[in-house]
């Protein structure tokens, strides 16, 4: 009787996504956002670079907090695009870039509902995406305190 209980609880256990996330350290985040300056730059509001690179992914600048495919002129790929129509009031949160950095096509097709939805981005980033978010966040004075 007692292995069919432990059975259960584990089996349940498993099957609930983590929902606690561990912090970030945005120290290391730094050092692993060199993976993603081949497609973005960091470049704060009076142009001064923060960290110089690609202009085929938008200016991560203060993201934290942003809503999702806010930058005027940039253009999205219909992916993101879709998911910001159903999700209007969605921002950017260390959660959702953790999320999506990821799988950016698999956080496109669940934000947008839509299982055809691909993501413009093809990089996923398979570990320190935590430290990665830790550190846009460092770089968004703008971000809501948690």
């Amino acid at each position: 009787m007692k292995s069919a209980i432990v059975g259960a609880l584990l089996g349940a256990t498993l099957a609930i996504p983590a929902v606690a996330q561990e912090a970030g350290d945005a120290a290391a985040g730094e050092g692993e956002f060199r993976k993603c300056r081949a497609c973005h730059m960091i470049q704060d509001d009076s142009g001064t670079d923060i960290v110089k690179g690609g202009a085929t992914g938008p200016n991560l600048w203060n993201i934290v907090g942003a809503p999702i495919a806010h930058m005027e002129g940039f253009n999205y790929g219909d992916g993101l695009l879709a998911a910001k129509e159903a999700n209007p009031d969605m921002v950017w949160t260390e959660e959702e870039l953790v999320a999506y950095v990821t799988d950016p096509t698999a956080w496109v097709k669940e934000k947008s509902g839509d299982d055809s939805a691909r993501s413009k981005m093809t990089f996923k980033l398979n570990r320190n995406q935590a430290d990665v978010a830790a550190y846009l966040a460092s770089v968004s004075p703008d971000a809501p305190a948690e």
